[in-house]
């Protein structure tokens, strides 16, 4: 019987194009923080939002009175003895 439980080898493509993609991420980034790329932005901005104040719904909640307090109790706690019965 064959134990596959630590067969690694269907992880490696995952695992290599994980790599590829984060070296491509990176070399871009330095490309453009080099100035070797650079990207020409015009014209464009931000959308206009407009937005107005609403008015909450009115609700009317009738809810049980929650009475937090302490007060002293006495319990009686069993007792739990361990018998020898001769074994070491």
């Amino acid at each position: 019987m064959v134990d596959t439980r630590y067969d690694h080898a269907g992880r490696k493509g995952v695992s290599v194009w994980v790599w590829v993609a984060v070296i491509a991420v990176a070399i871009g980034g330095l490309l453009f923080a080099t100035g070797f790329w650079s990207a020409d932005v015009k014209e464009g901005d931000l959308p206009e939002v407009s937005v107005k104040g609403g008015e909450l719904p009115k609700v009317d909640v009738d809810s049980k009175e929650v009475v937090v307090g302490t007060k002293k109790e006495t319990i009686d706690v069993p007792t739990v003895d361990v018998k020898n019965n001769g074994e070491d």
